[in-house]
């Protein structure tokens, strides 16, 4: 059943930004979030990211604050990326056109001077990065105690970058009356158990069951015994797929990232392609994200730093170049497309060392990732000493991960030579003595360890 925004109780400043913008049914996050966070409820909404779930919290906070008052805030949104919060930013400014309200971006990697100086003009909603809030808090450039209403959005996220201790903080300085409300693409412990520190009697929101990739997109799987062959696959893919309007390619370290960038900038140009990873500065994220969304390059090449948060409505692809080691990203990953009810790809290239985590996507998600032959076209290569030896010593520490008491084939040969080099060194020191020391081996080499 479809329901206009226009069933909901907003005001015609609201809904016509609403309109404007090009919206005209509400997505089943926003149906079911949309009512009680007006009535003033807490609201925990589990939904993935490219439901909507940000105009489910942004539309009705503005139609609660109406106008600019006062010259402190009112609403604070935390986000965990600068990426994300940037993003919230420009959907308030979108549905907030035809209203004053005032609204501030808080994120670091950028000196906080002009961020402080927008703050001191007056402002009626933060959104920021959990660090950069609390810095400029305790430099005494915020005042909390007008606060009204609270929001963590992509809570999941916050908890895997260990931005625990800033939320506890951030929960100890804002007002004890307010509304909280809480989003996050998952349902871990980790969020259980923050949603009950934080939450009164919420209403809880479940749009998909937790961690199930969109219906929408079709996902891939080819095992790929290196790096070497992974390029040669993505090559053959990018030849083969003439349907690539806009392709997302995500790489486990910026090093992979930029060596896919380079190899792609020799096959399409730099007109095509761009790079966002940890290591490149802010503005040029920024400048990356906003060509990829402008239609200027059809291939962004990212870390995960950037696999949440970028709202790009027409991504056709995603190549996880490396299977993500934090196995929700997947979803995130993978929920860049198939959004706003269009279909996707998803395609995934797996070494022997990640099928580890392949198995513990497959057991997040609830399904089966359907595997693809590697083209006869595409040419395998021989996996090259370090990177076998990187690739078992994974797979040994995977192994013991699951089993303690597995020793591993590293483990024994370490001990081995350990004692080797041991008794060779006692007997120069003491030729007349060849007998073995009873413990003594054991504790030099653990020590030496």
């Amino acid at each position: 059943m479809s329901v206009s925004f226009e069933d909901f109780k907003f005001n015609r400043q609201i809904l016509n930004a609403i309109s404007d913008a090009g919206y005209t049914e509400a997505t089943p996050i926003q149906q079911k979030a949309i009512p009680p966070i007006l009535n003033g409820q807490d609201v925990m909404g589990i939904a993935q990211t490219g439901t909507g779930k940000t105009a489910a919290y942004v539309l009705p906070i503005l139609m609660k604050l109406k106008y600019a008052q006062g010259d402190n805030p009112r609403g604070l949104i935390i986000s965990p990326t600068r990426e994300l919060a940037m993003q919230i930013e420009e959907n308030i400014k979108t549905f907030a056109v035809n209203t004053d309200l005032r609204v501030v971006v808080l994120y670091g990697g950028v000196g906080p001077k002009t961020q402080i100086e927008q703050i001191t003009k007056g402002v009626d909603i933060i959104v920021a990065t959990p660090g950069r809030f609390m810095d400029i808090y305790l430099a005494g450039h915020i005042i909390t105690k007008t606060l009204q209403v609270l929001v963590l959005d992509e809570a999941d996220k916050m908890m895997d970058m260990g931005f625990m201790p800033q939320i506890n903080r951030i929960l100890e300085v804002v007002p004890v009356k307010r509304q909280n409300l809480l989003f996050s693409a998952t349902m871990s412990d980790k969020v259980h158990s923050l949603s009950a520190n934080f939450l009164e009697f919420p209403i809880v929101i479940e749009i998909t069951p937790q961690a199930t990739p969109a219906q929408t997109v079709n996902q891939q799987l080819y095992h790929v015994p290196n790096n070497k062959t992974k390029i040669h696959l993505l090559k053959a893919l990018l030849d083969k797929e003439g349907d690539i309007k806009k392709l997302m390619i995500f790489c486990k370290t910026r090093i992979a990232a930029e060596d896919v960038y380079k190899f792609l900038v020799r096959k399409f140009g730099e007109n095509e392609v761009k790079v966002m990873h940890a290591n490149k500065g802010q503005n040029t994220r920024i400048n990356s994200i906003n060509s990829f969304k402008n239609d200027e390059v059809k291939i962004l090449v990212a870390t995960d730093v950037a696999s949440r948060g970028i709202d790009v409505s027409d991504v056709s692809h995603v190549i996880n170049f490396d299977v993500p080691v934090v196995i929700e990203d997947y979803v995130h990953r993978i929920g860049r497309t198939g959004r706003a009810y269009q279909s996707g790809e998803a395609i995934t290239f797996c070494s022997p060392a990640e099928e580890y985590y392949v198995r513990k996507i497959e057991k997040l998600i609830r399904q089966q990732i359907p595997v693809f032959n590697i083209p006869d076209e595409v040419f395998i290569e021989e996996t090259p000493y370090d990177e076998r030896q990187a690739q078992a010593k994974e797979i040994d520490m995977q192994k013991r991960r699951e089993d303690p008491d597995f020793k591993g084939a590293f483990h024994e040969k370490k001990t081995i030579n350990q004692k080797r080099k041991f008794e060779a060194a006692k007997a120069k020191r003491s030729p007349n003595s060849n007998k073995p020391a009873k413990h003594g081996g054991q504790k030099r080499s653990g020590r030496k360890r």
